[in-house]
C-alpha cells in the first residue's frame, strides 16, 4: 500500500496495527537513545492514569473540576520548590502547565516584552526594539521565541574554556530597549548551572531595573534535591519567572512543562484572556489551547508519590552514575570530560577525545560507531558559537539507565575505539 494520501478503503484494525508496528520496528530503542533528556519510562500505575486522562481536555475548567485543582497544586507544588514568595490574599502561586518548555519559555519572553513595552509607553518612549539578553548555548527555542516575537537577540558568546555565560557580560550589554536576561539551569551542552546569583547581584549594584528569567527546562527538578544551598530561584530579586520540563527530570513522558512568575505583576494583564464557551466563564493565558489532561496528571502522580525524598534519592542516583561514567571514561586515558561532577551540575557526561592524542578519527565517528555496534544514540555535536571548533559526545543518565546498561556502554565505547584505532584515516 502506498505510503503517501490517505487510503480509499477500510482496512481491518489488525493489518492497521501490524502495518503502523512494521513502520516503527527501524525507531531506536528509547532506553539506548542517550541523546535525549526526556523521559522514556515510567511505571504502570502513571501509565494508567495517563491511559483514564487522555479523553479529557486540561483546558475544560467547568467540565473538569478535578483536573483543574490538580493542575493548581502542581503549579503551588513547583512554585515552593523554586522558593517563590506567597502571593497577598491568594493561595496559589502564579502560573500554569504547558507543552513542554519551549511554550512556557514563549509565554515567559511574551511577559516580560509586554511588561517593558507597557513601561516605556507610560513613559511616552519608544518600545519598538526590545532585545534579549542570553547565551549562545542557549536551546534553540529562545532563538524562537526571539525570532517570532521580534525580538533582538544579544548573545554572549561561549569561550575554548566557558562554555556558559559570563554574567560582567551579560550585564555589560544591557541597554534601554533590554527587556530581560536569559540564565540558564542546566546547559544542553554540558549541563552546566550558569551563575544566576553573579547576574542578579551585579544587576542590583548598578541599580538596573531588568528581569532575570531562569531556564530551568533541565536543571529545575535537580538542583533543589542535589544542591538545596544553591542560590538561583526566586530568592533572587531580579528573578521574575522560571520555566521547567516535566518530561526531563521532572519524570514524567513527553510534553509537559511549567512556568511560573514571582507574582501577578510579572504576567501583564494582556496575556490573559477570558473565555465563556466551556459552560463557564474562565481564564486562559497559554499560547496552545485544547491538549490531554493525562500528562498533568502524571506529573501530579510523580510529585505526591515521591515527594522530596524520593526526587532526592532519584538524583542522587543519577548523579553517582554520571560520576561512574565519567571516571571511567577518564580512566580510558583518551578522553577530557567537560562535564561537572558530584552534582554540581545535571547528571550528564560530555566529553571530547584528548586533542593531545592526535587521533585519526573524531566524536563523530565513535557517535557512528556506537550505533553501529550496540544502536547506542550517543550524539556527537559541535559547541556553540564562537567555541565550535570543539567537538563533544555527550550521554544523558535518565532513571532507565542502569548500572549494567553503563557497564555495556563503556565496554561498546571500548571496542568502538579498537576498531576506529585499526581502521585508520577515514574509516569512520
Amino acid at each position: 500500500m502506498a505510503r503517501n494520501g490517505m487510503p480509499t478503503d477500510e482496512m481491518p484494525r489488525e493489518d492497521a496495527y501490524r502495518m503502523i508496528q512494521d513502520d516503527l520496528a527501524i525507531d531506536v530503542a528509547p532506553a539506548r537513545n542517550l541523546g535525549s533528556f526526556v523521559t522514556t519510562h515510567m511505571e504502570d500505575e502513571a501509565e494508567k492514569l495517563m491511559a483514564n486522562m487522555l479523553s479529557k481536555n486540561i483546558v475544560n475548567h467547568e467540565s473538569y473540576p478535578g483536573t483543574t485543582n490538580i493542575q493548581n497544586r502542581c503549579v503551588n507544588m513547583i512554585a515552593h520548590l523554586f522558593n517563590a514568595p506567597t502571593q497577598e490574599g491568594s493561595v496559589d502561586a502564579v502560573g500554569t502547565s504547558t507543552v513542554g518548555s519551549s511554550e512556557a519559555i514563549m509565554l515567559a519572553t511574551l511577559a516580560m516584552k509586554k511588561r517593558w513595552a507597557n513601561k516605556r509607553r507610560a513613559a511616552g518612549k519608544d518600545h519598538s526594539k526590545p532585545n534579549l539578553v542570553m547565551s549562545s548555548a542557549v536551546q534553540v527555542c529562545w532563538k524562537k521565541a526571539a525570532r517570532y516575537f521580534d525580538v533582538e537577540e544579544k548573545f554572549v558568546y561561549c569561550a575554548k574554556d566557558r562554555y556558559t555565560i559570563d554574567p560582567s557580560e551579560a550585564v555589560g550589554l544591557v541597554d534601554e530597549n533590554t527587556i530581560g536576561i536569559c540564565s540558564i539551569m542546566g546547559t544542553t551542552y554540558t549541563g552546566e548551572y550558569e551563575d544566576t546569583k553573579a547576574i542578579n547581584d551585579l544587576l542590583v549594584k548598578r541599580d538596573l531595573d531588568i528581569p532575570i528569567h531562569i531556564d530551568a527546562a533541565s536543571g529545575g527538578f535537580v538542583a533543589p534535591f542535589v544542591n538545596p544551598d544553591l542560590v538561583w530561584d526566586f530568592r533572587l530579586e531580579k528573578v521574575v519567572s522560571i520555566n521547567v520540563s516535566g518530561h526531563k527530570y521532572g519524570l514524567v513522558y513527553a510534553g509537559i512543562g511549567w512556568v511560573i512568575w514571582r507574582g501577578a505583576e510579572y504576567l501583564p494583564k494582556e496575556l490573559i484572556l477570558n473565555m465563556n464557551y466551556l459552560g463557564a466563564e474562565q481564564l486562559t493565558f497559554t499560547l496552545n489551547f485544547s491538549r490531554a489532561a493525562s500528562h498533568v496528571i502524571s506529573q501530579y502522580y510523580k510529585l505526591i508519590s515521591l515527594g522530596q525524598k524520593g526526587y532526592r534519592r532519584v538524583m542522587l542516583d543519577l548523579i553517582c552514575m554520571a560520576d561512574y561514567l565519567g571516571s571511567n571514561l577518564e580512566q580510558m586515558g583518551c578522553f577530557v570530560v567537560l562535564s561537572k561532577k558530584h552534582g554540581q551540575g545535571l547528571p550528564l557526561v560530555a566529553f571530547r577525545l584528548d586533542p593531545a592524542k592526535g587521533y585519526v578519527f573524531d566524536e563523530f565517528a565513535i557517535a557512528r560507531e556506537l550505533r553501529r555496534l550496540g544502536g547506542w544514540v550517543v550524539p556527537a555535536y559541535t559547541m556553540a558559537p564562537h567555541s565550535d571548533e570543539v567537538k563533544i559526545l555527550r550521554v544523558v543518565v535518565r532513571q532507565d539507565f542502569s548500572h549494567a546498561g553503563c557497564d555495556a556502554l563503556i565496554a561498546d565505547l571500548r571496542l568502538a575505539l579498537l576498531r576506529l584505532s585499526m581502521a585508520g584515516p577515514g574509516q569512520g
